[in-house]
């Protein structure tokens, strides 16, 4: 009998919807999430979103470095969060991608001069946290 592979593997660019929201686990374990907005083609269709979930080193460099508006480029796997509806007890699931790679793009787009002084001089830096 054959092993079959298998590839699940998804990269984006785009724009963060929200600002990360940083747990951490007695166990020390340490879990960030975030969306992400991707900009379709063409300009009347609406913006494609997606849940994102990091952990480990990952999620402390998400939480320390991203923001609202950034643009950061991901590489991770699709998987499926389950849970039990607690009002119907109906098995719930959504999807969402599970970081493997994270690279800082850019800093929020910001029309203030103090705030892009702060984000050294409104410069784009590339942060790869492949860890």
């Amino acid at each position: 009998m054959t092993q079959q592979a298998y590839v699940n593997q998804v990269q984006l660019v785009g724009r963060v919807g929200q600002n990360p929201e940083i747990r951490y686990f007695e166990s020390g374990t340490v879990k960030t999430a975030l969306t992400i907005a991707i900009k379709p083609p063409y300009k009347s269709d609406a913006p494609l979103w997606f849940d994102l979930e990091a952990w480990g080193n990952i999620a402390e460099v998400a939480a320390q470095y991203v923001k609202k508006g950034s643009t950061i480029g991901i590489t991770g796997e699709l998987v499926f969060d389950k849970w039990t509806d607690k009002n119907t007890g109906e098995l719930r699931n959504k999807p969402l991608i599970r970081l493997n790679n994270l690279e800082l793009i850019g800093s929020p787009r910001s029309n203030s001069s103090e705030e892009q002084t702060e984000t050294n001089n409104g410069q784009n830096h590339i942060v790869n946290a492949n860890f």
